[in-house]
C-alpha cells in the first residue's frame, strides 16, 4: 500500500509543478506585457534613433537573461522586464503612429493576436506529438523570412508586406506551438522567465504581422 502511494506522488508532484510553471509563466507574460505598454507610453515622443538604440538594450536584457537564469531568478525576472519596458521604448514611434492616424489598426491587431496566441498556444500545449522538428523548421524558415524582408526592401515584389506577414504569421504559428510544448512538458520553476520572453516575443511579433495586414485594409 505504501508503495502504491509513493507511485501516485511521484505521478502528482510533476503535474503540480507543471501547473506551477504554466501559472507563473503566463503571470509573467501579462506583466511584461504591461511594462511594453509603460514603454509605449513613455517613449511616444521618442525619435527612430532612439527606438533602434532600445532595440539593442533588449536584445542585450535577452542576452544576459540566459546567464543569470541559473544564478538569480531576481535579477533574471528584472531583466524580463526591462525587455519589455526596453521593446515599448523601441516601438513606441510606431505605435504612437497608428495611434494618431489609424487607432482602431491598434485594436483589430491587439484583438487577432489575443486569438491568434490563444489558439496556437493551445494547440501546442495539448498536442502529444513531438514538435522539435516543426522547431527546426520554423527557425530557418524565420531566417529565410528575415532574408526576403531585406530583398523587398530594396526589390518591387508584387503584394510583398501582405506575403511577407502572412509567411511571418504561419512561422510564428509553429514557434508559438513549439514554445507552448516546452511549457507542458517542463517542471523547472527557474525557466518561467525565459518561457515567458519567448512566448511574449512570440506575441510580439504576431502583433505586429497583424499590424501591417490591417494597415493595408484601412
Amino acid at each position: 500500500m505504501s508503495q502504491s502511494l509513493s507511485y501516485r506522488t511521484a505521478g502528482v508532484a510533476p503535474r503540480d509543478r507543471a501547473h506551477a510553471l504554466f501559472g507563473q509563466t503566463m503571470g509573467y507574460v501579462a506583466v511584461t506585457a504591461g511594462f511594453f505598454a509603460l514603454g509605449s507610453y513613455l517613449g511616444r515622443n521618442l525619435t527612430h534613433t532612439w527606438a533602434f538604440v532600445w532595440f539593442i538594450v533588449a536584445f542585450a536584457c535577452l542576452l544576459a537573461m540566459n546567464f543569470t537564469v541559473r544564478r538569480s531568478g531576481t535579477v533574471t525576472v528584472v531583466l524580463l522586464l526591462a525587455v519589455g519596458v526596453a521593446l515599448g521604448l523601441a516601438m513606441a514611434p510606431v505605435l504612437a503612429y497608428y495611434a494618431t492616424m489609424n487607432p482602431r489598426v491598434l485594436w483589430q491587431a491587439g484583438g487577432a493576436t489575443a486569438l491568434f496566441i490563444a489558439g496556437a498556444g493551445a494547440a501546442g500545449y495539448a498536442t502529444r506529438r513531438d514538435l522539435s522538428g516543426l522547431a527546426r523548421v520554423s527557425f530557418w524558415a524565420l531566417l529565410l523570412l528575415i532574408l526576403f524582408g531585406i530583398v523587398a526592401i530594396f526589390t518591387r515584389i508584387p503584394h510583398g508586406s501582405l506575403i511577407y506577414s502572412v509567411l511571418g504569421l504561419v512561422i510564428f504559428a509553429g514557434l508559438t506551438m513549439v514554445d507552448f510544448q516546452r511549457l507542458r512538458r517542463s517542471t523547472d520553476l527557474d525557466s518561467a522567465p525565459l518561457l515567458a520572453a519567448s512566448i511574449f516575443l512570440d506575441a510580439l511579433n504576431v502583433f505586429l504581422f497583424f499590424l501591417r495586414i490591417f494597415a493595408r485594409e484601412n
